[in-house]
């Protein structure tokens, strides 16, 4: 019996995914994805990683305590799967690679896929624009990424060295080294310059980057809102 299968329709600033679930299969994605779907279908909420997970997940990243999970008990069926931001949809195929995940990355998946909370370190944590935790996506199967903007990627060799602002990161391979830097020589530079700070990653290994910056964006919209009063 063949697995849920993904396929990204309406293209353009806002894409949406197409989910085909066989009888007795099912997926898990990010609470509120679901747009439609077919009436054969079970939604219910789930817990990933066991109550600790969803506990840092909730209170440590600022993400959703519960997924949402999709099933098909006994007639086949579909399901539209929609992001909460304009942009783009990725489709990573897992074979047995790890990835870490920008907060709030993460779409949908086939359950055979495995989402994980790593510490980083005291630094990182301080300085990643990501908190003390990241998301880590390991196992085989279909993960679906959804991106602020466009997404690039960039493919790092043995030793390579690339940089990328914190908010334009969506995913890396976990065999990437990475440390957080200032984006300009001096401190003042670097907060002056709207950059704050980077991420210097070294190979091998892929990045994927976003190519809109959501806290940008929210600085830009709050400029242009009414103020109360």
């Amino acid at each position: 019996m063949s697995g849920v299968t993904f396929e990204v329709v309406e293209a353009g600033d806002a894409p949406v995914v197409k989910a085909l679930l066989p009888a007795g299969q099912s997926l898990f994605a990010d609470a509120g994805a679901m747009m439609a779907m077919s009436p054969s279908l079970k939604v219910e909420g789930s817990l990933r990683g066991g109550v600790m997970g969803a506990l840092s997940r909730s209170l440590l990243r600022g993400e959703t305590f519960f997924y949402l999970t999709i099933s098909a008990p006994q007639d086949a069926g579909e399901a539209l799967l929609a992001p909460s931001t304009i942009g783009g949809i990725e489709m990573l195929e897992l074979t047995g690679t790890e990835y870490f995940l920008q907060k709030g990355s993460f779409l949908a998946a086939q359950p055979s896929v495995e989402l994980t909370t790593k510490t980083q370190n005291l630094t990182k944590g301080l300085f990643s624009g990501e908190g003390f935790f990241v998301t880590r996506v390991s196992g085989t199967g279909t993960l679906v990424l959804n991106t602020f903007g466009s997404l690039m990627t960039f493919d790092l060799a043995p030793g390579q060295e690339y940089i990328v602002d914190n908010f334009h990161l969506v995913a890396w391979e976990s065999t990437i080294q990475y440390s957080i830097t200032k984006a300009a020589a001096g401190w003042i530079s670097s907060f002056t310059s709207g950059e704050g700070f980077v991420c210097r990653f070294t190979g091998p290994g892929r990045i994927y980057v976003q190519t809109r910056n959501p806290a940008a964006f929210a600085g830009w919209l709050g400029r242009h809102l009414p103020s109360k009063g």
